[in-house]
């Protein structure tokens, strides 16, 4: 997994830089995992702005802006804070892109809202428009925590391809 990790960041690094844009995080479950990825490449300082590590419901709220309505409503692990958190880094960030990661890597001490081990949100994008999907199998911390890496990198780059195609129709 390491070794596609890698090879995903490159691949990011090498459209942020054809089109002079720039990227974030947004990171709650993942602590910063996205953001160590997107840096192992060298030259991530031309695109990388910086990343957020919102582990606490009240660092998304104050710095991400996400709502304490939809947080008290849908949970943390929600597709909807996720987009949140997507949002809200574009903005606090200034970055054309966000990455953003929420979810329960396991095992949870205390109280998860009732949300399965495993379950994991990423979403990706821009103020205007954003892309998510959905993990939820437990394979374990650690691989839930690796998977959520990769997928969040791959989400992003799902997410250019797209705009690139709405561009040229």
């Amino acid at each position: 997994m390491e070794l596609e990790t890698k090879v995903l960041s490159r691949e990011l690094q090498q459209r942020m830089y054809d089109n002079g844009l720039t990227i974030g995080t947004a990171e709650s479950c993942t602590g910063g995992r996205v953001a160590e990825a997107i840096i192992a490449t060298p030259g991530a300082s031309k695109y990388f702005k910086g990343g957020v590590i919102c582990y606490s419901n009240e660092v998304k709220e104050n710095l991400l802006g996400v709502s304490a309505q939809v947080l008290a409503e849908k949970s943390a692990v929600s597709e909807e804070v996720a987009i949140q958190m997507v949002k809200g880094a574009c903005e606090t960030l200034k970055t054309d892109y966000t990455v953003a990661v929420t979810g329960y890597a396991g095992p949870v001490a205390g109280e998860n809202d009732g949300v399965p081990v495993g379950t994991i949100w990423v979403a990706c994008g821009t103020r205007d428009n954003t892309l998510t999907l959905k993990l939820n199998e437990d394979f374990g911390r650690d691989i839930n925590l690796a998977i959520a890496t990769n997928r969040a990198l791959r989400l992003m780059l799902d997410f250019l391809e797209q705009e690139k195609g709405a561009e040229t129709e």
